[in-house]
């Protein structure tokens, strides 16, 4: 056993089963065993590769796409640019480098970053060395102003509770021993208001997850961008509405079992896009349509950039190039699994790339 196994083991003794969230949370952040607090994470030499390490043609795209939309609110002199779960940095230097050819946008950007993970703190310290940087623990602390905010794949890192209907309410999932080993068991069945709507649309045995943070975290630049203008622009895997179990856990490139290594492998859940348009929205912000990445980037134009890319590349790095392309576009790849979501303040002009809403 690991030592979070440990001392999670020793929890579950104490206190008894513990939910899939509080899993999660401990498995993910847990001070000294947590995944995130101990490592590195992305890339070849890690767990998983994100879009931005796949091609610098990703973050180019959402640059201009806020560019477009800084531009389109009347360039305001002062915003707030902010990123959820930056990673390396890398996503965010590239966005910083386009927006440098958009005169005057880079001189109003103020760079925050919410990043809890010292380490990757300290990996983006490295990547944006030449700008200046606030990091920040969470999002309330981020100050007032047009916010321009982006994530991807922040929200499917989130804990999640996943329930199991029943044949009178539902019953939750939750960890605890068996043999001396974590595993998975079912709560006794019991109302649920929280999902008293998806009764109509499940059967008994059918699993529903709820994230109780995304609402929080939804409403809350919503509620921003409604006082203060600005866009938030969200990408990461999942559908329209929760159903069925999206739990995995990553290592190596590869799922695993999640409950044999607890802070060894990456732990996440689809995301329910129609959970956070519906917060958004309950926060007085407008909010465009979900879209599939890969007809988000075509629409931004990733094939005419591929293209001039691909003029001055032969041999191996052409290869590559034209693979990262398919790999981010094509629907058999991450072009229909990831899925982007944007808001913005009820009265602000459409935003690029996605349907007036």
């Amino acid at each position: 056993m690991t030592p979070l196994a440990t001392l999670l083991a020793q929890r579950i003794e104490a206190d008894g089963p513990m939910s899939l969230a509080d899993f999660m949370a401990e498995c993910l952040l847990h001070p000294r065993y947590g995944y995130y607090a101990t490592r590195d994470p992305f890339g070849r030499a890690g767990d998983f590769i994100t879009a931005p390490e796949i091609s610098q043609m990703f973050g180019e795209l959402l640059g201009l796409w806020l560019a477009q939309v800084w531009l389109d609110q009347g360039s305001p002199s002062r915003i707030v640019l902010a990123e959820l779960g930056p990673g390396r940095g890398t996503l965010m230097a590239d966005v910083l480098r386009v927006m440098r050819k958009v005169t005057g946008m880079a001189d109003a950007a103020e760079v925050h970053l919410i990043e809890a993970s010292a380490t990757l703190r300290a990996r983006q310290r490295e990547v944006l060395a030449s700008v200046e940087v606030r990091w920040h623990d969470r999002l309330s602390n981020l100050p007032d102003g047009p916010l321009f905010l982006f994530a991807n794949e922040f929200l499917d890192a989130l804990p999640i509770h996943q329930f199991e209907r029943a044949a009178t309410g539902w019953s939750e999932r939750q960890v605890g021993l068996r043999e001396g080993r974590l595993a998975l068991g079912l709560s006794a069945p019991q109302p649920l208001p929280a999902l008293d709507h998806r009764l109509a649309d499940t059967q008994p045995g059918q699993i529903v997850e709820l994230c109780p943070a995304l609402p929080q975290i939804a409403g809350e630049i919503g509620e921003r961008l409604s006082r203060n203008s600005g866009a938030a622009l969200i990408i990461d895997y999942g559908d329209w509405r929760s159903l069925g179990d999206t739990f995995q856990a990553l290592k190596n490139h590869r799922p695993v079992d999640a409950f044999a290594d607890p802070g060894e492998a990456d732990l996440t859940a689809h995301v329910d896009f129609e959970a956070l348009a519906l917060a958004f929205s309950g926060a007085g912000a407008r909010v465009s349509p979900m879209v599939p990445q890969g007809v988000f980037l075509e629409r931004l134009g990733i094939a005419q950039r591929a293209a001039a890319l691909a003029q001055n590349l032969s041999g191996a790095a052409l290869e590559s190039h034209v693979a990262a392309h398919r790999r981010l576009t094509h629907p058999e790849e991450m072009g229909q699994l990831f899925k982007v979501i944007a808001a913005t303040a009820a009265d602000a002009p459409p935003l690029p790339a996605l349907d007036p809403a």
